[in-house]
């Protein structure tokens, strides 16, 4: 059996909840479990306080672990990343009062810096050559400057809002992170192949989630010309159509190519396209 832990709280555990169910795993998550069993798969998921699961990894407590990157650096620069998941994403960014002036990191020497991110910020400053005082604070960093605890804060960072109503502005981003898998360092044989059962299915997911499935009507003369535009997998399905001389071409591409090409599209003669979502994509 797998023991996975997320986050017990926010929006990395229903990210990662999500994920889960994505992936076809059933289980009943009550207010304040702990643990719950899958269903349907060989897994228990554990509910836990973020900054405590690497440590939880190294005991051997859980064999897997969905983590934002910016928790590693912290503290799990030890462990294995075996799947990075692409959701959750944030950055690790400097903030100081809207009104100080601010130019560059030296203005940073000998200031005052609430974080919960000691680790992170440190390395920062020491390769900038800066000295500055650390008060590391477990909760509401972004409160310190206001009481006059600090000069500036280090945090994550989504999408501002929380720098935006507490009077901060963003001046330094230190590095970004999403949601990524964890391994932990010793795992039996069994483990290690129920995880590659997971993975396969995470990753089915994440490449649906980048993958659209795109069918349009061309003329049989274009087929050829249109089949070379698309980035496809291999080639792409060809079907006629009742009216003669014209086919239904159908392809899988990456939902981020989908307006560099539908120009070349239409001007090489497709028509009636028509673009859908993927549940899953199997390889």
């Amino acid at each position: 059996m797998i023991r996975i832990a997320i986050q017990k709280s926010g929006r990395l555990n229903e990210d990662s909840l999500r994920l889960l169910k994505d992936c076809g795993i059933s289980f009943d998550n009550g207010k304040d479990q702990l643990k719950a069993a899958a269903r349907n798969f060989p897994m228990e998921v554990f509910f836990l306080r973020n900054g405590d699961i690497p440590q939880y990894m190294r005991d051997g407590v859980v064999d897997l672990a969905i983590l934002g990157e910016n928790l590693l650096v912290e503290k799990g620069s030890d462990l294995e990343v075996i799947e990075k998941l692409g959701f959750s994403k944030c950055r690790v960014s400097i903030a100081v009062p809207k009104g100080t002036e601010f130019s560059s990191v030296k203005d940073l020497e000998g200031k005052q810096i609430a974080t919960s991110y000691p680790n992170t910020v440190n390395a920062f400053l020491k390769e900038n050559q800066i000295e500055a005082n650390l008060h590391i604070i477990n909760g509401s960093v972004e409160i310190a400057p206001n009481i006059g605890l600090a000069d500036a804060i280090c945090d994550i960072v989504s999408s501002g809002s929380t720098l935006f109503k507490n009077n901060l502005k963003e001046v330094i981003e230190i590095n970004t992170s999403e949601a990524v898998l964890v391994q932990a360092p010793s795992l039996t044989e069994e483990t290690q192949d129920l995880i590659k059962k997971l993975r396969f299915r995470i990753q089915a997911v994440l490449r649906a989630k980048k993958s659209k499935y795109i069918l349009m009507n061309v003329p049989d003369d274009k087929i050829n010309a249109i089949s070379s535009i698309l980035p496809v997998l291999k080639s792409p399905t060809v079907l006629p159509l009742a009216k003669s001389g014209w086919s239904s071409l159908h392809s899988v591409i990456n939902a981020g190519d989908f307006w560099e090409v539908i120009d070349e599209l239409k001007a090489n003669g497709a028509e009636d396209i028509l673009v859908c979502p993927i549940e899953k994509m199997v390889l």
